[in-house]
């Protein structure tokens, strides 16, 4: 079928519903509403939080007091403190983020994981979100709903990221500029306008750095707008820009002697293929999304929300085995219908119907890489993909504090890859089937804010178009969705002064589990790995241990811990058994430990410890990477006037613990006035005793 007759086939009358249901210009919200802070918050600063309502598993990361103990650049060791979530950086700049799963299907970007930023998706129609476009004054909440927690977002087995970046109702500017180690310079502004019927805030921030290790350089400029007009008591408008010019290189992968040689070079050439600073191996990544979203409350129990959004990605990889150039527009538009009503009995119906629209037209065009430059054309190929889900989901609460809560979606996605480069051109639609994803759940609130839960519910997660078009080349449409169901058992205890405590006891079984694999030249490609068994357990604590003494203003203590044992239950491959191996890329434990301590002469102290068990690197479980800690802190002063905050702060001083307690303190980056020799007196003093990769 040609791309024309494609476009002019008839539409079944599900795909007219939901053309119907996204007309309509109305929205209402249907995210998880994360903690409020209940206090005037710094901007720009975040903080980790767990977060439990309904039988749902959720985390969310919000504005704090002041900021964590992380370089700007990176949402990285932020992030990482969420139990159940991890994320890697496999270069600076190049981010993957998975929830309770393995980072191997993901080697460029996230996939498995939907993102939404001001209820826009930055995942495309195609399966994949550059979450490398967001920055750290980009977002003012991230809400983290795991695995199976909610049918209103369609695929994605490892669950959705809810990110709001909402201006604040008063004038105020901000500006940070930050130095550091391996040529870190970075400028971080902010400005918020705000009157009787409308706020806007509009951010911009700048990163650079050499990186750690040969041919890791890393720039991005990125700016964001978002506005909110009051039309009536009843209606909203909101609009929403992020753009974001990018580049960064790519060192590839060291076998273990290159590393042992030299663990800040970069790959070197192989067989046919240069070296990674031959091929000037980078990527160069431009990213425009804007959005429009209205609000209308038609009376006080009846409510609709609408977002119309449209984006482009331009991507340009030069890699060490070809040059790829990518441009992917794609627009979409969801609504959703809300019935929220309180009966006079105490009872309350939290009714949610709407559905979800994205379609995109890719083209990808594959050449020789002849010293950084594209040579000869490989391949041409333009991709069609449209997705679409419709749902429900109903909460009914009692009186006597027991929730109900079911959801139904239905979901589609369709693709049509057209070779150009080949002539007769080569036309390749088909379909995924069609997915019915339920959810159950049932909880009960006792002693005021504790509660405890049950819930099952089904998920599912497409290839996409980078896993059925991969670097090899050839166009793979034999692959499945992968798809299981989720049971988990929920607690929290939100009692006691001060304290607070969450636990989740998950088992997720897993069927058609894609995995990546590579053949002899190097070339990644994809393929269904049968079944694995997902089981774990992840805790949750936060402590403010004091508030308004003598000498300190206020502190936190959080922890978290994530057991995970996942393993493949059926999986054959090459004449190879990998049934019951643990599943590559996934630590079994990983740890957090995060405090802070602000003083009330405008001294504070930030300080965070992350550690996670051995990682097997193949399904044979036969190579692993070691154990590692890393530990960072930062110190700060901050002096406030009447129309003035000055924050003076130093960090980040990031260690990596060896398991016989050697400390080596792998990077030193002051923000804002580090004295220019701090460095060189930190090395004179033998803190500095080796630059190993952490």
């Amino acid at each position: 079928m040609s791309r024309s007759s494609l476009a002019n086939s008839p539409l079944d009358i599900r795909y007219l519903v939901v053309c119907l249901l996204l007309s309509v210009p109305l929205w209402s919200a249907a995210q998880v509403t994360p903690v409020e802070a209940g206090q005037v918050l710094a901007e720009d600063t975040v903080f980790a939080e767990g977060r439990f309502d309904n039988a749902m598993t959720a985390a969310v990361v919000k504005k704090r007091l002041l900021e964590p103990p992380t370089n700007k650049a990176t949402m990285l060791n932020l992030i990482n403190t969420v139990p159940g979530v991890r994320m890697e950086e496999r270069s600076p700049g190049s981010y993957r983020l998975n929830m309770r799963g393995s980072a191997l299907r993901s080697p460029f970007g996230v996939r498995n994981v939907k993102i939404y930023w001001n209820d826009i998706p930055l995942t495309d129609p195609g399966g994949n979100t550059y979450f490398n476009q967001l920055t750290l004054n980009s977002f003012s909440d991230m809400t983290f709903v795991k695995s199976t927690a909610n049918t209103s977002y369609g695929a994605g087995t490892g669950g959705q990221v809810l990110i709001r970046n909402r201006p604040l109702k008063n004038k105020r500017g901000l500006t940070r500029p930050n130095r550091g180690s391996y040529q870190l310079k970075g400028l971080f502004a902010s400005g918020t306008l705000a009157g009787e019927k409308m706020a806007s805030r509009v951010s911009y921030s700048h990163n650079e750095t050499d990186g750690y290790r040969d041919q890791s350089a890393m720039r991005r400029d990125h700016f964001s707008l978002s506005s909110e007009f009051n039309i009536s008591d009843k209606q909203q408008l909101s609009a929403h820009v992020l753009f974001t010019d990018m580049y960064y290189q790519t060192p590839g992968g060291l076998t273990l002697s290159e590393f042992q040689t030299n663990p800040r070079s970069a790959r070197p050439a192989a067989g046919i293929f240069p070296s990674a600073i031959n091929a000037k191996a980078a990527i160069f990544q431009r990213n425009f999304t804007a959005g429009i979203g209205y609000k209308n409350s038609f009376n006080s129990v009846f409510s609709n929300s609408t977002t119309i959004y449209g984006s482009y990605n331009r991507i340009e990889n030069s890699a060490v085995r070809n040059y790829e150039m990518r441009n992917e527009p794609h627009f979409g538009a969801r609504t959703i219908f809300k019935l929220d009503k309180k009966y006079d009995n105490g009872n309350h119906i939290d009714w949610q119907n709407g559905a979800e629209l994205q379609s995109g037209n890719f083209n990808i065009k594959v050449s020789g890489n002849k010293l950084g430059v594209a040579d000869t054309l490989q391949t041409n190929d333009d991709v069609q993909t449209t997705v679409y889900s419709v749902f429900s989901q109903l909460v009914f609460a009692t009186a006597n504090k027991w929730s109900y809560s079911a959801g139904l979606s239905y979901n589609k996605n369709r693709i049509a890859f057209e070779r150009l480069s080949d002539y007769p051109v080569l036309n390749q639609p088909f379909s995924f089937s069609t997915e019915l994803i339920p959810r159950f759940a049932v909880s009960k609130a006792f002693g005021g804010n504790n509660s405890i839960g049950v819930l099952a519910s089904k998920s599912f997660s497409p290839p996409t178009i980078a896993e059925l078009l991969p670097s090899t080349g050839i166009i793979n449409t034999s692959l499945q969705a992968e798809k299981g169901w989720n049971y988990e058992l929920i607690g929290k205890i939100h009692s006691l002064p001060r304290l607070q405590m969450e636990a989740s006891v998950f088992a997720f079984r897993l069927k058609d589990a894609l995995v990546q694999r590579r053949d002899e030249s190097g070339a990644d490609y994809f393929t269904n790995a049968g079944g694995a068994r997902q089981n774990g357990v992840e805790l949750f604590t936060g402590y403010n241990y004091v508030r308004r003494s003598s000498f300190i203003e206020t502190g936190w203590l959080t922890a978290a811990y994530t057991y995970s044992h996942f393993r493949y239950a059926h999986f054959e491959k090459d004449g190879n058994d990998f049934s019951g191996k643990t599943l590559p890329g996934v630590p079994s434990n990983t740890f957090s430990i995060w405090g802070d301590a602000y003083l009330r002469n405008g001294f504070y102290l930030i300080g965070s410890y992350y550690s996670a068990s051995a990682i097997f690197l193949n399904d044979a479980n036969t190579v692993s990477a070691s154990p590692y800690h890393l530990v960072a802190g930062k110190i700060g002063y901050v002096i406030t006037g009447k129309k003035l905050r000055v924050d003076f702060y130093v960090g980040e001083i990031t260690c990596s613990i060896k398991p016989i307690a050697w400390v080596t303190i792998s990077r030193f980056r002051a923000d804002i006035t580090m004295p220019p020799r701090a460095e060189t007196i930190m090395r004179e003093r033998h803190f500095l005793t080796s630059d190993k990769i952490t």
